[in-house]
């Protein structure tokens, strides 16, 4: 082969090796265009949406990378990013902080009032449509009388808000068993009982420390939390705030009822007995909850479900101690029962701002109404919100550093209930918490005015927040004034709205029935 034949040869492999190199990068270019635009496409299908809380246990926020939120993202296609209030601030505040900074919330829980604010500037997203469509299982698991309370709640009947539903009370009349074992009582069945049982607890050392130290029942500042002592005759209170109940035959404010000026008349007498704890109306919330703890207290009104970690507490101090629920001692001429607020308060709500976001917040509120997402929802992350234990998946207790996972069904059943005990009571408790839930069951009734919208005290605040009532009921039981303030404390509640008030209620009433 002549020297030219070679050159020649050569310049054709050159230019074929040419030819490979430049169609094997453009295959990786266009390998590489792909992978972007399928990498883009997939970006483009996740929906991001921002979810408020308030009011969330101990835990860090989780991140975008947290494995729960992944779970979720590949369940619904949708990332969520949980947003609550910094530590030690207030979550009314701080929602409304965010609002005024424009920093909107994709779907938030409305706290207050947050709600009839919204409604009445039209910056509420009306869900009526959207929900049958976007949330099946939110839809179809509350009641239909839940979603008629909402639309009684709205000037124009449309549903702007998912509604909180709990069919089970959440809240009892607490007793200390030990207590009454220790005095050799029964289970009080009447007013003088429970009265007998108060002097008993005070005079007799039932936490046997030697020490006359003992509180027989006791309540927080503005007389909150002592419904108890209310509910034996018959007064719809929440929390110490009256409610809106029937009435002489029509919804009334409970506060300026003859069942409430005869309580306060009892309370009085408890206090200057000292059977009722002389700092309830200073007690704040952490200091009334150490004296329960620390075996102080025998009679008391709260949540059943918040035993756990006081229960712990008390068996700390004392080895014997056991709660039960306390049936509501009978009162002659009255009939008591324990207030039940099961459906119309708002939990969840879209701005208008984000309506883009809708159908997605929608899709995300519905997986964890859908029941066949239970075991996920109740336990979570293996190692971040449970550990399995001989083959059974065990709840791990919350601490500061534990990450909180995203919760959005408020829809209780006693089923649902009962699953929570089993889920997060130790054995020797579950059945003692079961017990309470039974006993303030069988006392409560749901009162007329569950579900009322706070619009009906537009303009007039004081009423709203029952300062006119703290002022009289505080001064009155201490015994700075005399009983009879209390028809001057009912006087003065009409003539500075209660009337007004008084007749959007039964406005109100007559619409949703």
């Amino acid at each position: 082969m002549s020297t030219g034949q070679r050159m020649i040869r050569f310049g054709v492999i050159i230019s074929l090796l040419l030819l490979f190199v430049v169609v094997g990068c453009s295959n990786s270019d266009t390998s590489s265009q792909q992978s972007t635009n399928e990498e883009r496409e997939d970006n483009e299908k996740i929906e991001n949406v921002r979810v408020f809380k308030s009011h969330l246990s101990k835990g860090v926020l989780p991140g975008s990378d947290d494995p729960h939120v992944q779970q979720v993202l590949e369940e619904t296609g949708v990332k969520y990013e949980l947003m609550t209030p910094p530590a030690g601030s207030d979550a009314t505040e701080y929602l409304n902080m965010l609002f005024a900074s424009e920093d909107y919330p994709d779907i938030f829980r409305p706290i207050g009032g947050m709600e009839r604010t919204l409604i009445q500037q039209g910056a509420a997203l009306p869900l009526d449509d959207l929900l049958p469509e976007y949330a099946p299982h939110v839809w179809n698991s509350i009641p239909e009388e839940a979603w008629d309370v909402v639309r009684a709640a709205t000037p124009d009947g449309k549903i702007y808000y998912v509604p909180k539903v709990y069919t089970i009370p959440e809240r009892a009349a607490l007793l200390r068993q030990d207590w009454l074992n220790n005095v050799g009582l029964e289970m009080p069945e009447t007013l003088e009982e429970y009265r007998e049982m108060l002097i008993a607890f005070r005079d007799q050392d039932p936490n046997g420390n030697g020490e006359q130290d003992e509180l027989p029942t006791s309540g927080r500042e503005f007389g909150t939390w002592m419904d108890h002592l209310f509910a034996m005759f018959g007064v719809a209170m929440w929390e110490g705030h009256p409610e809106w109940d029937i009435y002489d035959g029509e919804i009334q404010y409970a506060g300026v009822t003859e069942n409430m000026k005869e309580a306060i008349i009892f309370i009085r007498e408890l206090y200057e007995e000292e059977l009722l704890d002389k700092e309830t109306f200073l007690n704040k919330g952490d200091v009334w909850t150490a004296k329960i703890n620390n075996n102080l207290v025998g009679s008391w009104y709260h949540l059943p479900a918040n035993l756990l970690d006081r229960y712990e507490a008390m068996r700390q101090g004392a080895e014997d101690a056991y709660v039960v629920g306390m049936p509501l001692p009978k009162v002659d001429g009255f009939t008591g029962f324990i207030t039940q607020k099961s459906m119309g308060e708002p939990e969840w709500m879209i701005p208008k701002v984000s309506e883009d976001k809708a159908i997605a917040s929608l899709k995300l509120l519905d997986f964890f109404y859908d029941q066949e997402n239970d075991d996920f929802i109740r336990y979570g992350i293996e190692g971040a919100q449970h550990k399995v234990e001989d083959g059974k998946k065990v709840l791990i207790a919350a601490t500061d550093e534990t990450p909180i996972a995203l919760g959005m069904r408020n829809l209780m059943t006693k089923e649902d209930m009962d699953i929570r005990i089993n889920e997060t009571f130790p054995e020797d408790q579950q059945q003692m918490v079961m017990d309470i839930f039974e006993v303030s069951t069988a006392d409560a009734r749901r009162i007329a005015g569950d579900g009322l919208p706070s619009t009906v005290y537009d303009g007039y605040s004081d009423i709203q927040s029952h300062k006119l009532f703290q002022e009289y009921l505080t001064k009155i039981v201490i015994g700075e004034w005399p009983i009879d303030r209390f028809d001057e404390f009912v006087e003065r509640w009409y003539s500075s709205g209660g009337d007004e008030v008084t007749e959007r209620v039964q406005e109100w009433y007559e619409r949703l029935n």
